[in-house]
């Protein structure tokens, strides 16, 4: 139904930045909320960020809030995750997700419906 996928991954070093994309494809008029997630290695899949496909609405999660900016560009139906003043704590696959679904939970990886396969990010210190 819907395909996602994610580029801009690479290795930076602390302190710089990366823009990562996710484009999506498919029946994208039922994407309501796009998300990022990311995943380091022995941890678990956390959330990072969530932006409101229509208007564009975002929230994000503490340990990046300030540092990384969600964006999307509805034509392109790509959306893009900013990510400033990186941390080698930020080393980690990110991820893009897709759900139909407005209300409720963003922060729960089981509350989106489509995955991409991830993109890396490592950040040397």
């Amino acid at each position: 139904q819907v395909q996602l996928v994610e580029s801009g991954g690479g290795l930076v070093q602390a302190g710089g930045s990366l823009r990562l994309s996710c484009a999506a494809s498919g029946r994208t008029a039922s994407i309501s909320v796009m998300g990022w997630f990311r995943q380091a290695p022995g941890k678990e899949r956390e959330f990072v960020g969530a932006i409101i496909r229509s208007l564009g609405n975002t929230v994000y999660a503490e340990s990046v809030k300030g540092r990384f900016t969600i964006s999307r560009d509805n034509a392109k139906n790509t959306v893009y995750l900013q990510t400033n003043k990186l941390k080698s704590e930020d080393t980690a696959l990110y991820y893009c997700a897709a759900r139909a679904r407005r209300y409720g939970s963003w922060f729960e990886r089981e509350s989106y419906d489509f995955w991409g396969q991830g993109t890396q990010v490592t950040v040397s210190s």
